[in-house]
C-alpha cells in the first residue's frame, strides 16, 4: 500500500535513511550502556549500576520510536546487527569497567555525537526533505540526549 502524506517518495526514502543510520547509533550505545550496566564494578557498583539501568531503559524507548517513525513513513526498519554496524557513526570499542570516569566519558562521547548528528539532521529533513513531523521527532530525541548527556556530565564533576 502507497503511503500519501504529503512528502514525495524520494524524500521520505532519505529520510527512512537517516533514521536507520539514528536507529544504529541508538542501539549501539544501547548495547554499551547495558554492557556498562552488567560489568561496573568498584565503590561506586551500585549507584552507578541504577544509574546505567536508567539510561539503558530509556535508550530501548528510543529505539523503538525511531522504528515506528521509519515504519510511519512507509519503509522498513533496520533490526540485524550486520545493518547497524554497517551504519552506525559510534564506535563499539573495550572497556576498562574499573574506571568510572572512562565509561562514563565514552557514553557521554556517544550521547554528544548523537546530539551533533540529530542537530543536523533536524534542519535536513525540515528544510531539504519537507518533513515537519520527523524533524520535530528528532528534536524530542535531541533534547533527551542532551539530558542523558548532563547526567553523565555530572557523574564527572565532584
Amino acid at each position: 500500500m502507497n503511503t500519501n502524506i504529503g512528502i514525495s517518495d524520494d524524500h521520505r526514502k532519505s529520510v527512512a535513511s537517516l533514521l536507520n543510520m539514528l536507529l544504529a547509533d541508538e542501539f549501539l550505545l544501547y548495547v554499551k550502556t547495558r554492557n556498562a550496566h552488567w560489568n561496573i564494578t568498584g565503590p561506586h557498583f551500585s549507584e552507578l549500576h541504577r544509574f546505567f539501568e536508567e539510561q539503558y531503559e530509556a535508550l530501548d524507548e528510543v529505539i523503538d520510536e525511531v522504528a515506528e517513525r521509519v515504519r510511519m513513513l512507509g519503509h522498513f526498519a533496520a533490526a540485524t546487527l550486520s545493518d547497524y554496524q554497517g551504519l552506525t557513526r559510534l564506535v563499539e570499542g573495550k572497556a576498562d569497567f574499573g574506571k568510572h570516569d572512562a565509561i562514563i566519558r565514552t557514553l557521554l562521547d556517544d550521547h554528544e555525537t548523537i546530539v551533533r548528528v540529530l542537530r543536523a539532521d533536524i534542519t535536513k529533513t525540515a528544510e531539504e526533505y519537507k518533513d515537519l513531523g520527523t524533524s520535530d521527532f528528532l528534536t524530542g530525541l535531541m533534547e533527551r540526549h542532551e539530558k542523558m548527556a548532563w547526567m553523565l556530565r555530572s557523574h564527572l564533576q565532584g
